[in-house]
């Protein structure tokens, strides 16, 4: 394996929402500040951008033919990136704007699971001091767009994956330093059983992870400068050393799924610091799982 690699120096203020599209064999991204979309063929080695006017947080792909479901600060839409066409799908969060949506993933049932955490972006993507009591959330939204509130009192909720067996759930909150599990209900979606998984790690802060094909939990450490590879029963397997300090979010991509995606934020004090804010990649032994679809019923 060799170290990992900056393929897009796209700058981004705060990477997010990595997802490899297969039917497409490229890489989905958003920038959380500058409200934009990405996306990169890794063949052609070209990368477009799309504009939205609020904070873009979380990609997914639908069943849907040319249709991705993606989460803004306020509300969750349908987006065509070939027209551009947008679509309000569902509003999970209530507290809008005290509080906007992050982190989120298709389960493997069907359903996005989408956190949400303090508002931390002003309207024209500058940052904002986190303050008060917490007030993020995690929600299920399914496929007719009904919202299901799983769990209340979040900092900020972060990582959205499944065990191999698709019964165990993983999701953190990063101000808390703790990655849980909960047995997950393959039927209605329910989260039961919370159990601490992985906590106190002493590099940075957990934020978006994924799972790989041998039920590997890898975690993005924000500010610690590395991704952490976890075993199923909670332990560190391996750390994988970033060039950047603020490690955001991850996927597995490429033909054969043993190419992880990285995003990045700038702000960080890594030994090449220059690099924050790009999409990088990462060549690893064991391949990941394809990406989980949401299913649209409207």
């Amino acid at each position: 394996m060799t170290d990992p690699v900056c393929v897009v120096p796209a700058g981004d203020t705060c990477g997010e929402g990595v997802v490899w599209h297969a039917a497409e064999r490229a890489v989905y991204w958003c920038d959380i500040n500058r409200f934009l979309i990405h996306r990169f063929d890794p063949e052609t080695k070209t990368t477009r951008h799309w504009f939205f006017n609020e904070p873009v947080t979380t990609i997914g792909l639908t069943d849907r033919p040319g249709t991705l479901i993606v989460a803004l600060g306020s509300k969750v839409i349908l987006w065509q990136p070939a027209n551009d066409a947008r679509a309000d799908f569902a509003h999970p969060e209530k507290n809008v704007p005290a509080a906007r949506l992050n982190d989120g993933r298709p389960d493997p049932f069907g359903a996005l699971i989408i956190g949400s955490m303090f508002n931390n972006v002003a309207p024209n993507g500058d940052g904002v001091e986190i303050d008060g009591p917490p007030l993020g959330g995690l929600y299920r939204v399914t496929r007719d767009g009904k919202v299901e509130t799983l769990k209340s009192q979040i900092g900020i909720s972060n990582t959205m994956c499944w065990d191999l067996v698709r019964k165990r759930f993983y999701t953190a909150d990063t101000l808390k330093n703790e990655i849980w599990s909960f047995d997950y209900d393959v039927a209605t979606g329910a989260i039961a059983h919370e159990k601490p998984f992985f906590a106190d790690f002493e590099r940075g802060s957990p934020d978006g992870s994924q799972i790989d094909s041998a039920g590997y939990v890898w975690n993005a450490r924000y500010g610690g400068g590395c991704i952490v590879r976890i075993s199923p029963e909670g332990h560190t397997d391996r750390v994988i050393d970033m060039p950047v300090g603020n490690i955001t979010n991850c996927t597995f991509g490429g033909a054969d799924l043993k190419t992880l995606y990285i995003t990045t934020a700038r702000g960080g004090d890594g030994p090449l610091e220059r690099l924050a804010g790009g999409l990088f990649s990462y060549r690893v032994d064991v391949p990941g799982l394809p990406e989980n679809i949401f299913k649209i019923d409207r």
